[in-house]
């Protein structure tokens, strides 16, 4: 049966427990390491190239110490919202297919609003944050390659402006992959990515200390002196933003969730997947971070691969930022899949009519299975990727747009949500041990997202004093 329209899906024969699910949707078929390929593709990213910087802005304590904090907070959060993924029964209970609708069946329409609002906006900003770190990978290529022929302190400007629209031409292309459950080649590509230049940045870190001769870096980092007292104090909370940023998935484990086959049960499957993928990701988390503070102490870069970090082997170099920009490829999808799918739904029950919004033309590329182009999909996605390579073109700001992207999603979508979440559907008794202890994880976690984005924003109204429109020069 060919599949003229999203409304199809409704009548199509219910009676195969081989072809669909309980729900009458196509058989599910994602594993637990397909599951862990989409989280690892999401975490770690672009975030991981700033965790040396934000370790130097409070040192060899607080560094490891507030990562590894942020890891069990998100690992502890995530495993609550696994278990939201149904309504009622964690084997027959009712579907939910994204974060909010999580948030709908449990805590009602209100909270689902806000939920969608702040989840939305946080994704936009991530797809804005991975275009401008794609370019900053692209333009260190350029740079390496100058001072190969000008010399190693040549300084070779370089205009992002066409990387950015580059990385953004690309994004229209794979951004019209109809939905996440087919992007698991992309994940485990870019996953392969993210550990290769993770990989390669250790390893460098790991020489430069050897060459060196010591472990740089200070018990409390960056030292008043270098900085002012009120700078030191907005870094350090910069720097909390910048690691929220780099555990951030939260906004879309349901979306992942929901491409997992049953039996066994999704939640069970995604718990082993989060503990692999936040383990792993820990892992990665304080090599990187720690290795790259050992190597550069308080001078750490923004980007350890692009903007004054590592400068030779050059060859090895260009390798890791390849490697960065492809990971960014299949990290934007991973992210905005849920955003594109929530608006196509969305028009889709407005106006199921419309033919424009409704059908699916079959395009035959390659022998098998045809190809399924929406006019509106490929309207609405050119139109949002458009839009986030030009405010990233307007606002090349990498850490500070990284920490308060970090700073805003943190706390709401990581844990509010998934513990009120939690002691709704599990009825915690108001004011019991477990009650008290949820909510106050979830205050501290507040206090820690305020003075985060407290922190981002200055250093973003500090960039605005030198700012230039379109000036991408990194």
């Amino acid at each position: 049966m060919v599949v003229k329209n999203v409304q199809d899906l409704d009548v199509l024969p219910r009676n195969s427990s081989d072809l669909f699910d309980d729900d009458g949707r196509p058989k599910r078929t994602g594993t637990v390491w397909t599951a862990s390929a989409h989280i690892i593709t999401a975490v770690i990213g672009s975030g991981v190239l700033s965790l040396a910087w934000a370790v130097a802005q409070i040192g060899w304590v607080g560094g490891p110490v507030t990562m590894l904090l942020f890891s069990l907070v998100t690992y502890y959060t995530s495993i609550l919202l696994c278990s939201c993924y149904r309504s009622g029964d964690s084997v027959t209970g009712k579907r939910n297919y994204t974060y909010m609708d999580a948030i709908q069946s449990n805590l009602g329409g209100i909270k689902m609003k806000i939920c969608g609002i702040v989840q939305y906006l946080n994704l936009f900003g991530t797809a804005i944050g991975y275009t401008i770190a794609s370019a900053t990978s692209m333009i260190a290529i350029q740079r390496t390659s100058c001072q190969q022929t000008n010399g190693e302190d040549a300084p070779c400007p370089v205009n992002g402006n066409p990387y950015m629209i580059a990385f953004g031409v690309s994004q229209i292309i794979f951004s019209q992959i109809p939905d996440i459950d087919q992007l698991w080649w992309l994940s485990i590509v870019a996953t392969v990515m993210s550990f290769g230049y993770s990989t390669i940045g250790l390893g460098l870190g790991i020489s430069k200390v050897v060459e060196n001769k010591e472990v740089k870096g200070t018990l409390t980092g960056v030292s008043i002196g270098t900085v002012t007292p009120e700078q030191k104090v907005w870094k350090t909370f910069q720097s909390l933003g910048n690691i929220a940023f780099a555990y951030s998935y939260s906004m879309i484990l349901i979306e992942i969730q929901d491409t997992v086959k049953s039996p066994p049960s999704e939640e069970n499957t995604m718990k082993k997947a989060t503990i692999i993928s936040v383990g792993v990701t820990t892992l990665f988390y304080m090599l990187c971070g720690c290795v790259g503070y050992a190597a550069f102490g308080d001078s750490a870069p923004g980007n350890l691969l692009a903007t004054g970090g590592f400068r030779n082997p050059f060859w090895l170099l260009d390798i890791a930022n390849i490697a960065i920009v492809v990971h960014l490829v299949g990290a934007y999808q991973v992210y905005c899949q849920p955003l594109f799918s929530f608006v196509e739904k969305e028009a889709s029950r407005r106006y199921p009519e419309s033919s424009f919004i409704t059908n699916e033309i079959k395009i035959q590329l390659i022998p098998g299975k045809p190809f399924s182009l929406n006019l509106f999909r490929l309207v609405w996605r050119t139109i949002f990727v458009m839009t986030t390579t030009l405010i990233a073109m307007l606002m090349p700001f990498f850490n500070d747009v990284l920490g308060l992207l970090g700073a805003v999603g943190f706390w709401p979508l990581t844990v509010y949500f998934p513990v009120e979440m939690y002691i709704a559907q599990k009825n915690v008794q108001r004011w019991g041990t477990r009650w008290v202890c949820l909510k106050v994880l979830s205050l501290a976690c507040l206090v820690v997202s305020v003075a985060a984005a407290a922190g981002s924003v200055v250093g973003i109204v500090s960039d605005l004093k030198v700012y230039k429109p379109f000036h991408t020069d990194f």
